[in-house]
């Protein structure tokens, strides 16, 4: 591990009376760290489809883009867990703004370098690296949740902090086609403006990652504090333990990863969980146009509310699973999975002709979908001790990406082009069905009670 990434080492603890000052000061400043950070890293993830038309105009095609659009699925499933299990052992104020500043030079090459879109291999190789890149910004804050928000309110502070990506998705366009209007102008040519699609959302990124470095810090040892734990009084365990000690990669892989049967549990509840999420999302477009004879305004304006009510889903999940279930995810994710189910099944049934039938459908799933996906993140910071958060986080992110996101753009559309949009929605049933019962093998689970057994 490179020195510039070792984790902050523990210095003396403050005086008494300082304490819970400097622990409510820095618990915000570190949340508003992470949350900020990881928003921005959503800035510069979609952007490349926001250039494709322009890139079709210039004679690319859209299988050739959409091949080179996988690669940051492909890259970022793999980086989430790879340096999820470097980020375990570093310091995520280094870590968090490393990853988002590098996402953001490969965007920027992109805009500034024709050369970096001249082919579609070396526009995968680029967008291949940004995803790797944008792996290390999941680990880092998992890191940092775990270590500042104790079992019982990390639910709630988990949920706010998923919205981030809400946030920051919902900004990315504007940013993005603010950029390629400045560069039409400079240029005066409107063909040549999708470079400040890659080159505005970057500087914006670039900024971001130096104000989380000022604003994130490592644990609280490392400011004079005493564990999240004991602050609050608020241990996962009878014995009032807490797992404070760095592991080695093989202890953090083979001990208390690879080894506990939780976090494969909640790693293949992802796979349908995201099979679901994208199966939805990326096909809705295509699935109101043919069969509910949505136009393209209208069917904009259904995957928006699908993505934007998933904020206040999130949200309801995280406190319900705090305060109703006192820390156990596996009821909230299954009561949100079954109503997935019941609003899939309304919109695979609904008629044509009932719009707003359709409308309150994608909004409900949407609504409800977010929660689990977010749940499963927190789970895996729950199942394992708090130095070994990222590389759990980073397994079950491994499962949803490559087993539920990348089947959901495959695999629906060649069971959909053989078999008809029923086969497809009873691939997506299928999968609310098996993610539900996953929820519920882990439903009497609490935070880290399971670690005290590795």
């Amino acid at each position: 591990m490179l020195k510039l990434f070792k984790p902050a080492p523990p210095i003396d603890r403050l005086p008494d009376e300082q304490i819970d000052s400097e622990y409510k000061k820095l618990r915000l400043q570190v949340f508003l760290g992470i949350f900020i950070g990881y928003a921005a890293y959503y800035l510069i993830r979609k952007n490349f489809s926001l250039a494709m038309p322009y890139l079709i105009e210039e004679g690319f095609t859209k299988s050739e883009l959409g091949f080179a659009l996988s690669a940051i699925s492909i890259s970022y499933g793999i980086s989430k867990f790879v340096m999820a299990i470097f980020s375990d052992r570093s310091n995520p104020r280094m870590f968090l703004p490393a990853g988002l500043i590098l996402s953001a030079l490969i965007s920027l090459l992109m805009g500034v370098v024709p050369y970096f879109t001249s082919s579609v291999t070396i526009m995968f190789v680029m967008l291949f690296l940004n995803g790797w890149f944008q792996g290390m910004g999941w680990p880092p804050s998992g890191r940092v949740l775990v270590h500042w928000f104790s079992v019982s309110e990390r639910g709630n502070k988990t949920a706010i902090w998923n919205v981030a990506h809400n946030v920051g998705g919902g900004l990315m366009a504007p940013i993005a086609v603010a950029g390629a209007a400045m560069f039409t102008t400079f240029s005066g040519s409107a063909a040549s403006g999708y470079e400040g699609v890659f080159i505005l959302p970057a500087l914006v990124a670039i900024v971001f990652g130096f104000i989380t470095y000022f604003l994130i810090r490592d644990t609280p040892q490392s400011a004079g504090l005493p564990p999240i734990e004991e602050y609050r009084n608020d241990y996962p365990n009878k014995e009032k333990k807490t797992f404070e000690t760095e592991f080695s990669t093989k202890e953090i892989l083979f001990k208390y990863v690879l080894n506990n049967k939780w976090v494969w549990a909640i790693a293949i509840a992802n796979i349908f969980v995201y099979f679901v999420r994208y199966g939805v999302l990326d096909w809705a477009p295509t699935y109101l146009s043919e069969e509910k004879g949505f136009d393209m305004n209208k069917s904009s304006v259904a995957y928006f509310l699908y993505e934007w009510a998933g904020i206040p889903g999130t949200l309801l999940c995280g406190w319900l699973s705090d305060k109703l279930f006192k820390g156990r995810r596996g009821p909230a994710g299954f009561v949100f999975m079954l109503g997935v189910l019941i609003a899939v099944l309304v919109y695979w049934f609904n008629p044509p002709g009932n719009s707003v039938v359709d409308m309150i459908c994608l909004i409900a799933i949407g609504f409800l979908i977010y929660g689990p996906v977010m749940l499963i993140g927190l789970q895996a910071l729950d199942f394992v001790p708090k130095k070994a958060a990222g590389t759990a986080a980073g397994l079950t992110g491994l499962f949803g990406y490559l087993g539920g996101t990348v089947t959901a753009n495959a695999l629906m559309g060649v069971i959909v082009d053989a078999s008809g949009w029923d086969a497809g929605f009873m691939l997506l049933t299928a999968s609310c069905a098996l993610a539900a019962l996953v929820f519920a093998f882990t439903w009497n689970v609490r935070g880290q009670e399971v670690v005290k057994n590795h």
